[in-house]
């Protein structure tokens, strides 16, 4: 195994195969954005994720990194490409599918071939399915699943740390797949087969998304009560057995936000809890935005003029520059359509094609209301002379 060929240079794909290069892989990384593949052959990155860079640039000019619109021959296929969703909540699997296609007239006996991407249960074998239909003997290639597991803003210490889980269509696609990722995790590389490893993946994440809604659900709450959910919070989880996670402005992200409702749209009426858990969430945000809102409205009338309302931070969590499915992205846009004057502030973007990126200093000078939605490094210790409204959003 000397080569890899890595599907989709996102912020999993990229990682990985910069890491790959790193620990002497020959890699060929493969992007269907033009511009995205410029940048990574130039040594730079399209993403913000601390010590990328580096890795990256590394990897580029010791020529172990390449990147290109096709694929190539390779000892390894992994795909990390996205796994979003259609209108109301149908699992979009296409991306998969075309990489799959993509790949299929490069791959040769031997081959190991792997979805990293978060699927639904049985895309492992769809890949298999599609191969077939590319007319690919699939009999003689090792194809399994091993989604990824990492933290936005710690990816390269993750790739490598974490415990990974291994599940292929067969006992020898396990084992195959297992060795090569031995070669470069330090954490545990556990066997199962492709299914099991597709649920692992969805039930972590199903099972963030519960705990994180229980913590949103008690904020409303308390917002209700008139008591300080964050004391609260600090106080109830000083019990021993007791971990109460920290309320937001919803939830975002690829994973926790999307990957409960694959098992949603399998499971029906029997995935109950988790189905309350992503409503709680969903709501939550429209809770925030409500509240933002009606604080708005009421220093229209005491003043008798539009507020303008910095929303400090677009990204989905603290510290990186990803937006996707994010609650803060969303707020902002809502509140914009509904014809509110909106500052909008994220320190890890330099532009976004809806509205103008302000400098969170000059947000806080010009804003009449603040509303924190992400807990960004640089808002931290900010002496806030404007009128600041609260929403249970982020401490």
């Amino acid at each position: 195994m000397k080569k890899v060929c890595v599907i989709g240079l996102g912020y999993i794909g990229l990682p990985t195969a910069a890491l790959l290069a790193n620990r002497g892989y020959e890699v060929h990384g493969v992007d269907v954005v033009d511009s995205t593949v410029n940048t990574i052959n130039q040594g730079k990155i399209h993403i913000v994720e601390p010590e990328l860079d580096t890795f990256v640039k590394a990897a580029v000019n010791s020529g172990k990194l390449k990147a290109s619109l096709i694929p190539d021959m390779a000892d390894v296929f992994i795909i990390a490409v996205p796994t979003p969703f259609h209108e109301g909540y149908v699992p979009n699997i296409d991306y998969v599918v075309s990489a799959t296609k993509a790949i299929s007239q490069y791959l040769k006996e031997g081959n190991i071939v792997i979805l990293e991407s978060t699927s639904p249960v049985g895309t492992t074998e769809l890949v298999e399915t599609t191969l077939k239909t590319e007319n690919v003997d699939t009999s003689k290639l090792y194809i399994a699943h091993c989604p990824e597991r990492v933290l936005p803003g710690q990816i390269m210490r993750e790739l490598v740390e974490n415990d990974r889980i291994v599940g292929g269509l067969t006992k020898e696609a396990t084992l195959k797949t297992v060795e090569f990722y031995k070669t470069f995790v330090q954490g545990e590389v556990l066997s199962t087969d492709a299914r099991t490893a597709e649920m692992a993946k969805l039930t972590e994440n199903s099972f963030r998304d519960t705990n994180i809604a229980f913590a949103n659900e008690l904020s409303m709450l308390c917002d209700k009560f008139d008591i300080n959910v964050w004391e609260l919070i600090n106080l109830a989880n000083r019990h021993p057995r007791v971990n109460i996670l920290q309320p937001g402005a919803g939830v975002g992200g690829h994973c926790i936000a999307v990957d409960p409702w694959f098992i949603v749209h399998a499971g029906g009426d029997t995935a109950k809890m988790i189905k309350t858990a992503r409503e709680v969430n969903t709501y939550k945000t429209e809770w925030v935005i409500e509240k933002i809102k009606n604080s708005a409205l009421k220093f229209e009338i005491e003043n008798g003029k539009k507020a303008k309302i910095a929303c400090m931070g677009l990204a989905f969590k603290p510290d990186i520059d990803d937006l996707r499915e994010s609650p803060a992205l969303y707020i902002t846009k809502r509140l914009k359509v509904e014809g509110f004057d909106v500052l909008a502030v994220e320190p890890n973007i330099d532009s976004y094609k809806d509205f103008e990126i302000v400098e969170y200093n000059e947000a806080l000078n010009k804003a009449d209301i603040v509303t924190f939605l992400v807990a960004h490094k640089e808002f931290k210790n900010l002496n806030i002379k404007t009128h600041l409204d609260f929403c249970g959003v982020n401490k």
